[in-house]
């Protein structure tokens, strides 16, 4: 029996994407492809995409992961099948210090998130001046859920998936969930000092949701299932750059840079993202210590990060990025070789896993 029965050629997979993990493929291409599914369709009927306060049965969730996985066991591309908590993405870090989470379902087609459940929180003060009122005790309701729905997964996963780490809410991130991001960038002009106060807070909130995560899901094959790439080997947490999209480098070296390269240095590094409007922060975040990966996030109103990925390529410096691909587009120039080598396309389009296997067979040999 394979490494998991839901990816037959699973070990391979890891095998292959590793030299990409460490520098050592500058020349070669990996791909996932996003197919529709029947557990997305019924998933497409059940939700909307309008907020929603009731928290998802857990059972139900890891049933919706197992079918839609199962679904593309026979795919020969570069994924490893995953199921991600996404109802504790966002909001599970307000939620722990007793915020109001609510929900909101991701039912497009064609996204590495589709499928998911999202959760966020309202700001929890009216500024920082209330942050000494804030404390997290173990038995909170929303820590409790966290930990018996990995367990749910973990056990439902157990041999055919694995489970992918959490997106970290720290930082600027963190400040967000408690009063806002207008009036986050604000405190920073007014009262500096609460904010690194609170940073240092979601420090410890991490440390804990990321830890737990770990002590309970482990790993596959002694690594990290991921949406940047599919498994990194270690440890390997997931951050976040989005406060500073619409600020200046030298904002994210004083307020992004350091908090980062803290956590990181936790683990055995970290993988981020980056949406359409920060692109300009991609010289200065491939540079952050501990960086494994790096996943290019297409945005309305913006150009495809895949029809800029030439210039996206020089600037990431080495570091593997991801993108998304159109498939006729990524095909056209799969054809014509000219695809940037050391980087992993997320294609969505693909008719069939006959289609998809047969253009794998193009991926494996290409070399740029």
């Amino acid at each position: 029996m394979g490494l998991l029965s839901y990816k037959k050629n699973a070990g391979e997979v890891i095998k292959r994407i590793t030299p990409l993990l460490e520098g050592e493929a500058p020349d070669r291409i990996f791909a996932s492809f996003v197919l529709p599914s029947g557990a997305m369709k019924d998933f497409q009927k059940q939700y909307t995409e309008s907020f929603f306060s009731e928290y998802p049965d857990p059972f139900e969730r890891a049933a919706f992961w197992d079918r839609h996985l199962q679904g593309r066991a026979p795919l020969e591309d570069d994924s490893i099948p995953y199921a991600y908590p996404s109802e504790f993405d966002q909001g599970l870090y307000g939620g722990m210090l007793g915020g109001d989470v609510r929900f909101l379902a991701m039912a497009e087609d064609g996204w590495v998130s589709s499928g998911w459940i999202s959760s966020m929180v309202p700001p929890l003060l009216k500024n920082l001046s209330e942050f000494d009122t804030l404390s997290f005790d173990e038995s909170n309701v929303w820590f409790q859920r966290y930990k018996k729905q990995l367990g749910i997964m973990t056990e439902a996963a157990m041999g055919k998936f694995g489970i992918a780490h959490l997106i970290l809410i720290d930082g600027l991130n963190f400040v967000f969930e408690l009063i806002g991001a207008t009036d986050t960038y604000l405190s920073i002009e007014d009262s500096p000092e609460l904010v690194r106060k609170a940073i240092d807070l979601g420090f410890d909130i991490n440390l804990k949701v990321h830890d737990t995560f770990f002590d309970i899901v482990g790993g596959v094959n002694g690594g990290t299932c991921s949406w940047v790439v599919p498994w990194l080997p270690g440890r390997v947490i997931c951050e976040s750059v989005d406060p500073f999209h619409m600020t200046s480098i030298d904002y994210f070296e004083k307020w992004g840079r350091g908090p980062i390269e803290r956590i990181f240095k936790k683990y055995d590094g970290g993988v981020l993202h980056i949406h359409a409007n920060g692109r300009h922060l991609t010289d200065a975040v491939s540079t952050i210590e501990g960086l494994k990966a790096l996943l290019f996030v297409d945005e309305k109103d913006h150009p495809p990060m895949f029809s800029i990925l030439d210039d996206l390529k020089k600037r990431s410096r080495g570091i593997p990025i991801s993108v998304y691909a159109d498939y006729k587009d990524f095909t056209e120039r799969l054809n014509n070789n000219t695809l940037p080598g050391g980087t992993f396309y997320y294609v969505s389009g693909a008719e069939s896993a006959d289609e998809v296997n047969r253009c794998m067979e193009k991926v494996r040999e290409y070399r740029a």
